[in-house]
């Protein structure tokens, strides 16, 4: 399953803190296509009813079935550059 980082954690926290329903919100990553070759992440006010869903640190990643296959394995990183955009980034999980 996909892990979340503290600086992805953070990040999608603040990304949610002011959505409609930040209780339910949080980022969702989803296939685009046929394949698995390309995930777009979009802001969810709720997962889809076949999403996976990730939770950690009071943030929520929803996976549509494609996505959760490509990153079980995997963790979501985040970073900020120096205007203060959030770009996230995948990694594989340490031990």
């Amino acid at each position: 399953m996909l892990t979340l980082t503290e600086n992805a954690a953070q990040a999608i926290r603040d990304l949610t803190a002011t959505a409609p329903e930040p209780s339910q919100s949080g980022i969702r990553i989803s296939s685009q296509g046929e394949g698995a070759s390309s995930l777009t992440l979009t802001l969810a006010t709720a997962p889809e009813p076949a999403d996976a869903v990730v939770e950690a640190g009071g943030a929520r990643v929803y996976l549509d079935p494609v996505a959760a296959t490509v990153l079980d394995d995997k963790a979501l990183d985040a970073g900020a550059d120096d205007q203060g955009s959030v770009s996230f980034l995948v990694t594989e999980q340490t031990a």
